[in-house]
């Protein structure tokens, strides 16, 4: 077993970018996972999040699955209706 050691002031640094990268994976995960805060999702999330295509998406608008709302041609989504899709469509395991 080797033994390292290294001045305060560089473990602090280390220590402090690893709470950075803490903090930062932290968002992420509040961002795209359950359950959504509300806000406005545009294609690109709406995709990750149910990790899905974007031909899945147009059809979901097409057929009425999913509420959207367009500006331009950017489209949005509530998080509140992609969360009640997912609630919608939830089965629970049989045991």
């Amino acid at each position: 077993m080797n033994v390292i050691t290294m001045s305060s002031d560089a473990f602090q640094k280390i220590n402090s970018q690893l709470k950075s990268m803490e903090e930062a994976v932290e968002k992420l995960s509040r961002k795209h996972f359950y359950p959504l805060e509300e806000r406005w999702l545009d294609n690109q999330e709406v995709c990750q999040t149910l990790l899905i295509s974007k031909r899945t998406l147009q059809t979901y608008r097409d057929n009425g699955t999913l509420p959207f709302s367009q500006i331009g041609s950017k489209i949005y989504y509530k998080s509140s209706d992609i969360q009640a899709h997912l609630d919608k469509n939830y089965i629970q395991s049989f045991k």
